[in-house]
């Protein structure tokens, strides 16, 4: 799975925040009381993020709720969308737990949701101890590939988080099958028409698995033709061109900022001297392969490689 797929992810957790929680969490968004609505504190867990000094951020969220006996609480919200197991992952929940609990004084709760693809991989806390003593925190994930083959409750279930999920396993059970990811993209845009979501949500939607669910060229210029039959079946236009547009430039933009994150986090300013030559290729296919490279690169000319050799 690409390593840009939390932007997606961010985005639907800002805008279905309590969706998220009724799908993955519904035992804390029942303890809610939702009547008094939720506090985002993003800008507070930048700040946080940045003291502990923990490398590259995914889709975490900071929020303030109340609860149905009228006390407060913090929520704190990790989505893992990686590709891959991170050793550090566990540690780095315990560092955002504790160093929240420590700025506010008052109960943090993390809640995790794991986006891999490795089925062995489910941590579940961390901790450290001597003589008797021990210091951690724990928390119950949700991974999402718990949900393959369930795609029949996925497509009838009403919240935008089961096609948020159905997306990202489709996207990651087509990697080597363009094909079929084709054809699971036009279904999954099908549905959100015959679903009856409003509009501002099927364009949401929409963008967020155009996003997840990128396809070669030629079938991409395949898929649109058939979503302009299809709009003009139903007589909806929901995404103009200009939107179209938008998203493309979005999607180059995410994996810029993917790709710089990975620099840093791999060769400190050594990989971010190389950022201007990136920036200057203006290609999104090779924007890819040094997505794909970087995680087993030795050092920056191992990525320089990329677009000299190619081209």
């Amino acid at each position: 799975m690409s390593a840009d797929y939390d932007s997606p992810w961010k985005e639907a957790l800002d805008r279905w925040f309590r969706p998220f929680l009724a799908f993955f969490f519904p035992l804390a968004h029942a303890d809610i009381d939702w009547s008094r609505g939720y506090e985002t504190l993003d800008t507070e867990l930048q700040q946080v993020v940045r003291d502990a000094e923990l490398g590259r951020r995914y889709a975490d969220k900071l929020v303030k709720v109340y609860l149905r006996d009228g006390s407060e609480r913090w929520l704190l919200i990790h989505v893992e969308v990686q590709g891959r197991r991170e050793e550090g992952f566990a540690r780095r929940v315990f560092v955002y737990n504790y160093r929240i609990f420590d700025r506010y004084n008052t109960e943090v709760v993390s809640l995790v949701v794991l986006a891999d693809d490795d089925p062995d991989w489910l941590p579940r806390g961390y901790s450290y101890g001597r003589w008797g003593g021990e210091t951690g925190n724990r928390f119950e994930p949700v991974k999402l590939l718990r949900y393959a083959g369930h795609e029949a409750e996925l497509e009838a279930d009403a919240n935008p988080f089961a096609r948020i999920v159905l997306a990202q396993l489709k996207a990651l059970e087509t990697r080597q099958d363009p094909a079929a990811r084709h054809l699971w993209k036009l279904r999954l845009v099908r549905g959100l028409y015959e679903r009856g979501f409003d509009a501002d949500d099927v364009r949401e939607l929409f963008r967020l698995i155009d996003w997840m669910m990128e396809l070669p060229p030629a079938l991409d210029d395949l898929f649109w033709q058939e979503m302009d039959r299809l709009e003009e079946e139903r007589r909806m236009p929901y995404v103009t061109s200009v939107e179209r547009i938008g998203y493309r430039r979005g999607r180059k933009e995410a994996r810029l900022e993917t790709i710089e994150d990975l620099l840093r986090d791999k060769f400190g300013e050594a990989g971010l001297a190389l950022l201007p030559e990136i920036k200057a290729l203006d290609d999104d296919e090779k924007y890819r392969a040094i997505i794909r490279v970087l995680p087993g690169a030795n050092s920056p000319e191992d990525i320089r490689k990329v677009w000299t050799t190619s081209s």
